[in-house]
């Protein structure tokens, strides 16, 4: 099918205004009791970005948002990029470590957090990690960090110095006059950074991946048009809006397309159908996971108002597909491949059978090209397996302050280097035959081997770690963490589920005396793999 070019805006803060002037009293953000149409979120955007150029934000800055998807998480985003700063999100996962990892690399000016989400206080997990409470400076670890906001209506807990409520936030920004800000958001050019998406690798490093203006509205707008995506839509947004997916399948292209989003903060099966029903919501994206939790709670509910399923995965099985076509009355159902660094790839269109569907992630975007080559860089033929390279606009621009890692992941040519394993059909579909050597996937989030080994090795006992990923009933795959050291199993796990992200917490500590490694006395993960094979099967 042909796409309809995206519009010359070049920049989101562009197509904002150019979106609330010419239709201004269409609703794109619906919660609860919280309605803004484009004219809305406009003012409040502006309304925004002069509080934050009052704390001092320059063009480029860095602005955190540390919150669960929300109408105040969107405000934010289009604040922080009318006021021409990049915005780096935070998973409300992140315990106290991550958090300041990540704002500790991107040397991030400002922080918007959602205090209390969840009963959990974020404000004391990163002053315990990076705070002086003696020395009265709650955030000395973190030299960059100047202003902390707390989000919404919350107020700002004692005891905190420093803090700013968002009601006095944005009557700071009173010190800043309307039409300063316009010039500010006038001169975001499109190729100036507007996100810096956390991901990490086999280093186990933090990595912050650079996107650009003109980059992320051609890509969604592209995956929109694919979708079908329209004005009249209505769309809950269950990716964090701190994922890729979440923030620009979500957040930008509802704007872009003038549907309504949806923001989910915690994703409940049951909770969902209310909304679908309620609310007669028509798309819906996740993983295989969240479409079987649908049809386990289908019967009795009316959800004639689905037309259109977004499932982004490596194999989706045909008879999820079947069924939901078959007793939700879909008129589409999309698979998709896309990453940060490349943002959207390949996908299906709506012409393709069920087998492609459920087998292949579809055909490479417009603009953006497929390669799948041997260890020698050499294009293999159709069918046979080899890593995936993307090439065209989608790909970053590089890792942030990371030219070293940069140069590994994309060539001289331009090439991404994926470090995916897929085949190419003789129609062009790419299928996904294997994950990153080390990367696994639990409830839909990836999980980095190197990453949790590096958080392990900070609890008290563990000498030494290795993490694989195994199969789970539960979350799809699941860690297991071979340890050497004094701290049992359980000390283990209860140190992780204080220290880290839920999705990252081992699901089973073994304690080993010793690590295998291999004729190079590298680590032995292969073997690892087969002790935990074998355990299974005792």
């Amino acid at each position: 099918m042909d796409l309809q070019a995206v519009p010359a805006w070049g920049t989101i803060p562009r197509m904002l205004r150019d979106q609330a002037s010419g239709h201004g009293g269409v609703e794109v953000v619906v919660s609860g009791d919280t309605r803004l149409t484009l004219s809305a979120l406009a003012s409040a955007a502006a309304e925004t970005a002069r509080a934050l150029m009052a704390l001092g934000v320059a063009p480029g800055d860095r602005v955190a948002v540390w919150a669960p998807n929300s109408p105040e998480w969107v405000v934010a985003a289009y604040g922080i990029w009318d006021a021409g700063a990049t915005i780096a999100p935070l998973s409300t996962r992140f315990k106290g470590l991550e958090a300041a990892e990540l704002l500790a690399k991107v040397g991030a000016k400002v922080l918007l957090v959602a205090e209390g989400f969840m009963d959990t206080s974020y404000l004391a997990m990163l002053a315990d990690t990076a705070g002086d409470p003696a020395g009265g400076r709650p955030y000395a670890g973190l030299p960059d960090l100047s202003h902390v906001v707390v989000l919404g209506d919350a107020p700002v807990p004692p005891g905190r110095p420093g803090v700013l409520s968002w009601a006095d936030f944005v009557a700071g920004g009173a010190a800043v006059t309307a039409e300063a800000a316009e010039e500010r958001a006038a001169s975001v050019g499109p190729d100036d950074i507007a996100s810096i998406m956390a991901t990490s690798g086999t280093t186990g490093a933090p990595k912050g991946v650079m996107l650009h203006h003109s980059q992320l509205l051609r890509g969604y707008w592209d995956w929109a048009e694919l979708v079908t995506l329209r004005e009249g839509d209505r769309y809950p947004i269950i990716a964090p809006f701190s994922h890729g997916f979440g923030i620009n399948a979500g957040l930008l292209a509802c704007v872009l397309r003038r549907a309504t989003m949806m923001p989910v903060a915690v994703f409940r099966p049951d909770e969902l159908m209310d909304l679908i029903e309620r609310n007669r919501v028509s798309v819906l994206a996740g993983a295989p996971p969240m479409f079987f939790k649908i049809l386990d709670e289908l019967d009795g509910r009316d959800v004639s108002s689905l037309r259109v399923a977004i499932c982004g995965a490596a194999a989706v099985p045909p008879e999820l597909i079947r069924r939901l076509v078959d007793r939700v009355g879909l008129e589409r159902m999309i698979n998709a491949y896309g990453l940060m660094e490349g943002t959207v790839v390949s996908m299906t269109r709506p012409e393709d059978p069920v087998e492609v569907i459920a087998a292949t992630t579809g055909r490479a975007v417009p603009g953006v090209s497929v390669r799948v080559v041997d260890d020698g860089g050499r294009d293999v033929p159709p069918g046979e397996p080899g890593e995936i390279l993307v090439g065209g606009y989608g790909v970053m621009r590089g890792y942030w302050r990371d030219p070293e890692r940069t140069a590994e992941a994309v060539d001289r040519e331009g090439w991404l280097h994926t470090g995916d394993i897929g085949t190419l059909d003789d129609a062009g579909n790419l299928a996904i035959v294997d994950r990153k050597k080390e990367m696994f996937i639990v409830s839909g989030f990836n999980a980095y081997p190197a990453e949790i080994e590096g958080l392990l090795l900070r609890c008290p006992g563990v000498a030494q770690v290795a993490v694989i990923g195994m199969p789970d009933d539960r979350q799809g795959e699941a860690g297991w963490a071979y340890v050497v050291g004094s701290a049992s199993p359980d000390e283990v796990i209860a140190w992780a589920r204080a220290n880290m992200s839920n999705y990252k917490v081992p699901r089973r500590v073994v304690k080993v005396d010793s690590l295998p490694l291999n004729v190079n006395g590298k680590l032995d993960k292969p073997t690892l793999r087969t002790w935990a094979a074998e355990s299974l099967t005792a």
